[in-house]
């Protein structure tokens, strides 16, 4: 038998490859399929299906991908009514894997099609060992119910309730369990960083198994968190099954002539991935500052599907982290990345911007003398540490949307907890017309490391 996590940071999407005898399934499939490929070929294994835990709203299932791949049949939950796949699924269901049988657990809760799959090895028991359990349980925490609409929030948190204790629970304390998602997530709370755990570990260590059912409906919703307006377009894409990536714009390196003419249209914007202080110290104007790894997220929230995506990158090799990002977030239309990079364009005399930096000592000091007004951009789950007294709240993800929040004739400073998405705040100011921006490099983390007061009223 061979069992793989793979893991896809930034959105922390966990899917599965399993394999025994020669036949294999995967479970929740990334769209950069061909790792599984791999993994089948190492294995001497032929992946025959592909198990789908619900219509995923945070990324673009990889399941018609590794399809065309492979030819393995697709199954998923009847209860939405898909437009790809060739089993959709009842409770009970059943499918063999060599010597395993996998069964179909209804779980409604974070969506009514959530479905989890157990795994039973029956050459030794008549019970699972294993399931996969979704965004129904995860370890530490469960899946958010507010998904499908904020008017049966109450009521989808209802069947969580029911699915958990009903479904998944008595399954047996001995059941390993492996979610769909890891620790950052934002289809939980507090996800714990461990990969996996087991149902008696959740039933004794995780703290919403251990309320009631009215504590519990109670204790989930009064939970706020936040849908980046990304998954929309997901949950369509994962609905009809998305365009296979050979069919992508394959993002190739433009020339500086090239790289101008290109950013004339005028859906284009160009994103900038690398650091915060280089790009600080020179970049292109109206460019946004989303630093390579955050390339696995934030475009979600600042990024609409109908642009054209024009790269600048550290190196040309970045590009191979680059895609996978922005393919698993259905950005699709990238046209190619400046490939003498930005040195050479300085050095052909083309225009640059800077954008002022600050350190904590320095941000102190400004404030204490009424000199600028700082925006902490951070998570909500961040703010649970404090804020500094006087500055302003406005989520990264969120603060394209309340700029009439913001003054224009004062100097102005973003912070997040080091610097990195307070770049890209302090980017999405500047492209929107602020001109007096600095961004606090170290973070609130410096701040604190320094000893500075924090205030636990949340600053609006």
């Amino acid at each position: 038998m061979k069992f793989e996590l793979i893991s896809a940071p930034g959105i922390a999407h966990n899917s599965y490859f399993f394999a025994d005898q020669g036949e294999a399934f995967v479970v929740d499939p990334r769209r950069d399929a061909n790792i599984y490929l791999e993994m089948a070929k190492e294995a001497c294994a032929e992946i025959l299906y592909i198990f789908e835990t619900h219509r995923n709203e945070d990324y673009v299932i990889g399941s018609s991908e590794l399809q065309n791949l492979t030819g393995a049949e697709i199954a998923h939950s009847r209860q939405t009514p898909f437009k790809y796949g060739e089993h959709n699924v009842n409770d009970g269901d059943t499918f063999n894997i060599s010597r395993f049988r996998v069964e179909t657990l209804h779980t409604p809760g974070h969506t009514e099609d959530s479905i989890c799959y157990s795994v039973t090895d029956t050459a030794s028991s008549t019970r699972p060992f294993l399931v996969f359990t979704g965004d129904t349980l995860f370890v530490g925490d469960i899946g958010r119910t507010d998904l499908p609409g904020l008017d049966i929030w109450e009521k989808m948190t209802e069947k969580l309730h029911h699915s958990l204790h009903e479904k998944l629970l008595p399954l047996g304390d001995d059941v390993l369990i492996y979610p769909a998602h890891g620790a950052g997530s934002i289809c939980g709370h507090k996800l714990s960083d461990r990969d996996f755990s087991t149902i008696g570990y959740e039933r004794t260590h995780n703290p919403v198994l251990q309320l009631e059912k009215e504590a519990f409906i109670e204790h989930v919703l009064s939970i706020e968190l936040r849908r980046p307006p990304y998954f929309r377009k997901m949950e369509d894409l994962n609905l009809v099954g998305p365009p296979l990536l050979r069919d992508a714009q394959v993002p190739i390196p433009l020339s500086i002539a090239q790289f101008e003419k290109a950013m004339e249209k005028s859906n284009t914007v160009v994103v900038d991935t690398r650091n915060p202080d280089a790009y600080a110290s020179s970049h292109l104007s109206g460019s946004l500052s989303i630093w390579l790894r955050g390339l696995s997220f934030y475009p979600g929230w600042v990024l609409t599907h109908d642009q054209e995506l024009l790269l600048i990158v550290e190196r040309p090799q970045d590009m191979d982290t680059v895609k996978p990002f922005l393919w698993r977030l259905g950005y699709d239309n990238i046209i190619g990345y400046l490939c003498p990079g930005i040195d050479e364009w300085r050095n052909k005399g083309k225009p640059t911007d800077q954008l002022g930096v600050i350190s904590a000592i320095q941000l102190k000091e400004k404030l204490e003398g009424n000199e600028l007004m700082l925006i902490d951009v951070r998570s909500t789950a961040e703010c649970e540490s404090g804020f500094v007294a006087d500055s302003t709240y406005i989520y990264v993800g969120e603060l394209a949307d309340h700029l009439d929040k913001i003054p224009k004739n004062k100097p102005l400073a973003t912070a997040c907890a080091t610097g990195l998405r307070g770049s890209l705040a302090a980017s999405i100011l500047r492209r929107n017309g602020f001109t007096d921006v600095s961004n606090v490099l170290g973070g609130l983390e410096a701040w604190h490391t320094l000893g500075y007061p924090m205030v636990q009223e949340c600053p609006v």
